[in-house]
Formats: structure tokens, C-alpha cells, sequence
């Protein structure tokens, strides 16, 4: 796991249109200063306010992850491009959207990180601070399973069911890594059941859906004519939307997420019970001599929450 903090190296734009809203959507990424964290802006609102992307933010999470306030300057669907921030080992970043949610681009991360990647990525003369995992912690909704483990290194262990024979029972386990997000996830496409359309319309989602930006499936088949990117993108989109998701820790995670049946609401709700479980987690800063090339993770003093304000 990268030891220094990151930003990107130049200022990355991109367009498209809100996968929810139908509506056009821009973004422009700038760098940060160390300790600054993932933070939104609404570009197109005078005055608005800065939401940093935490936890403690999140004010939806169904069909997608909100943060802030969606009634005044909140955004929506900003789980991608933060998958693709902590991927690339990204910790700080001032993220100016033009509306009120983030592109959907083609459904995946693959845009978002193709433009950082000719950006360019920063790395800041400040180490990293990591959420170690040290004791099992576990939620259940129903038929729905979320858990944090101890590991060393991030790892996700995700599986997914569905009855119907284009998806059935998938599961993707993977040590997360720059280069392992780069090939193994970023390219999963978003999904949707053709037979849910019209009530995702009248609930006011998937206005901006089409072939272009989602895999779709009728009752026993993918309907795109392309077909998909790997037999089982649609675990790997899952494990996408949790890495973004639990991006919003406010630090990256040293541990192993295991996910059944889950999407934004389980990640969400693992986050908070282990906010709220101060034993099963503790603080390390990644410490790291650059002109020995050596590096270690050195064990810090806990802290009381998550987050870089520690608030």
C-alpha cells in the first residue's frame, strides 16, 4: 500500500451527463495540500460550501452515494470517482462539480482514471495514516452480510446473487492495490434490470441510464450488444461501488471487507458500526525514509474518530 500522501499533478477535466438525473454534469479536479482530504464543491451554486467526502457527509444511499445536503448543494453518484482516488493511492483533492451529480461517463471508473493517470499523481512530503482493522466486526440486514477482518493490506471479498442466469452467484476476492484496481476493477460497468425501469423512473432514478453508460439486462440476458468486459463484471462493479464507498472512512483501510449481498446501504452502515466500535480499530502512520528507500508502517496512538479533521 503506498506510504506518502498523493493529489493529482495538474488540474484533470471531465464531462458527461448525472446517470440519475439525466441532466449534464461536469467536473473539475484540482490538486490539494497534503492532510486536505477528498473534498466537493458545487461550482455551479454561488457560495456554496465545501463537503469533505467522509462519513459523516453521506445523505443517501440508495441506487447510489450522496453527500451533503441534496435539497441545497449536495452531490450524488460520486461513489467511481472516488473508487478511483483511492485506488490510485489518491488521499487530497478539491473535486468542482457543475451540478448536482458526478458524470456516469461509460458506467465505470476506467474514464476517471485514464484522465488522472495523463494528469499525472503528486506525492506529498507527508505519510499516510491508515484505519487498522484489529478485531472482526460484523452487521447483518437481513439477507445482506457485511464484515470488517484484520488483514495485512486491503482486501475485498465480495459476492453478490441474483436470480436470474446472467449474474446467478458471483464472488471476486482481491488484494487491493494501484495496479491490481487498475486492471481488476476500474473498467466493471454500473447494471440495471430493463424490467425496473419504469419504477426507477417514477422514484425519480436512472433518467441518464441507456446502453452507453450501463450493462442492461432483460430477463435472462445482457442486452448490450457488446456484451460485457469480463463473465463476471458484475461482482467487480459491486467491489468498485464498496471501494468507493469505504473510501469514505476518511483514511484508508488496512483490512479485509467481506460483502454479501450488499451495495451502498451495507457499505454505509459497516462504516458506521466501526465508527462506533473504538476497540476493533486503531491508527497507524505509514513512516517511510526516502533516502534509504526503506519503509515501515510505524504504529500510532489511537485517536477518537475517523477523518483528517479528526472531528
Amino acid at each position: 500500500m503506498p506510504l506518502w500522501q498523493k493529489t493529482v499533478a495538474d488540474i484533470v477535466v471531465l464531462s458527461g451527463i448525472g446517470v440519475h438525473s439525466g441532466a449534464a454534469a461536469s467536473l473539475t479536479i484540482y490538486p490539494a495540500e497534503a492532510n486536505t482530504g477528498i473534498v466537493f464543491v458545487r461550482g455551479d451554486l454561488e457560495g456554496s460550501k465545501e463537503i469533505v467526502a467522509s462519513l459523516h457527509t453521506v445523505c443517501a444511499t440508495e441506487f447510489c452515494t450522496a453527500i451533503g445536503d441534496m435539497k441545497a448543494a449536495g452531490v450524488s453518484t460520486v461513489e467511481h470517482l472516488v473508487a478511483t482516488l483511492s485506488g490510485l493511492g489518491i488521499d487530497n483533492a478539491l473535486i468542482e462539480v457543475e451540478g448536482a451529480e458526478v458524470p456516469i461517463m461509460d458506467g465505470s471508473a476506467a474514464p476517471f482514471v485514464e484522465a488522472i493517470v495523463q494528469s499525472g499523481i503528486r506525492t506529498l512530503d507527508a505519510p499516510r495514516r491508515f484505519i487498522k482493522i484489529i478485531k472482526p466486526i460484523r452487521v447483518e440486514k437481513g439477507r445482506s452480510v457485511g464484515e470488517f477482518l484484520p488483514h495485512d493490506g486491503f482486501a475485498l471479498d465480495v459476492t453478490i446473487a441474483f436470480d436470474t442466469k446472467a449474474i446467478g452467484t458471483q464472488q471476486l476476492v482481491l488484494d487491493v492495490t494501484p495496479d491490481s484496481f487498475v486492471k481488476e476493477l476500474a473498467r466493471a460497468r454500473t447494471f440495471g434490470f430493463i424490467g425496473q425501469v419504469e419504477e426507477l423512473w417514477s422514484a425519480g432514478y436512472a433518467m441518464g441510464a441507456s446502453l452507453e453508460n450501463t450493462v442492461v439486462l432483460g430477463e435472462d440476458e445482457v442486452l448490450n450488444p457488446e456484451g460485457l468486459r469480463w463473465a463476471d463484471e458484475f461482482v467487480r462493479h459491486k467491489a468498485l461501488d464498496a471501494l468507493g464507498d469505504l473510501a469514505l472512512a476518511g483514511a484508508p483501510i488496512m483490512g479485509r471487507y467481506r460483502s454479501v449481498r450488499g451495495g451502498h446501504h451495507l457499505n454505509y452502515q459497516m462504516l458506521k458500526a466501526l465508527a462506533a466500535d473504538r476497540s476493533a480499530w486503531c491508527w497507524v502512520e505509514g513512516a517511510a525514509r526516502r533516502e534509504s528507500g526503506h519503509a515501515e508502517l510505524a504504529h500510532g496512538i489511537a485517536t477518537p474518530a475517523f477523518g483528517p479533521d479528526l472531528s
